[in-house]
């Protein structure tokens, strides 16, 4: 089986693969992601995972590098990691009792076999109505600055999230229904998968 990287440095990411039961290494690529008004959140995320994986394919060429981005969207605008608490919170006083988008682009590549496929997966995402109390009480079991929009999907989730339309998997950082056909066509496989621990 080919060499298997994943471009990123989400543990987020890595936790999906590695429970679906794939076997990869991980390399964090030096890039600065693009943001501009002029372009769309598509045109972003996918230049975005293009630049990170053509960053380590360049250096791996041998290997199948997968490289993503995720953007959070509400009302047409994109909400990033915020920079303190403080925006943790109004980001989650803006979501609160509303609908927004998770956009996630993939990009895998094997460049000794000059071979490329990208994807892109949306996700509608619909929060409970949450008071000052249940943002500051969510706040204080997650690390919301590494995280766009300040939340996660997974573990305390439930308790601010009503429901999710879409991939789940793709909320938490990569919409693993669609990775695991496209893996297959580059010649990756996954193992016996690992069961999430319930704690």
């Amino acid at each position: 089986m080919a060499r298997f990287i994943l471009a990123s440095g989400s543990p987020r990411r890595r936790q999906l693969l590695s429970e679906a039961g794939y076997r990869f290494e991980v390399v964090s690529p030096p890039v600065e992601e693009v943001s501009h008004d002029w372009l769309t959140v598509r045109e972003i995320t996918t230049w975005n995972a293009a630049r990170k994986a053509a960053l380590v394919s360049g250096t791996a060429p041998d290997a199948v590098v997968v490289a993503a981005d995720t953007l959070v969207t509400i009302d047409g605008q994109v909400l990033g990691k915020p920079a303190d608490f403080e925006a943790a919170m109004e980001m989650l006083r803006r979501l609160s009792g509303r609908a927004h988008e998770v956009w996630t682009a993939v990009r895998i590549c094997h460049q000794a076999r000059n071979k490329s496929e990208s994807f892109h997966e949306l996700s509608r995402v619909y929060f409970r109505g949450l008071d000052e109390s249940a943002i500051r009480a969510y706040l204080a079991k997650i690390d919301p600055l590494d995280k766009a929009g300040g939340y996660a999907a997974q573990g305390s989730g439930r308790e601010i999230i009503e429901r999710i339309e879409g991939s789940y998997t793709n909320v938490v950082g990569l919409p693993m229904e669609r990775m695991r056909r496209a893996l297959r066509a580059f010649g990756v496989t996954a193992a016996k998968p690992i069961r999430p621990s319930s704690c």
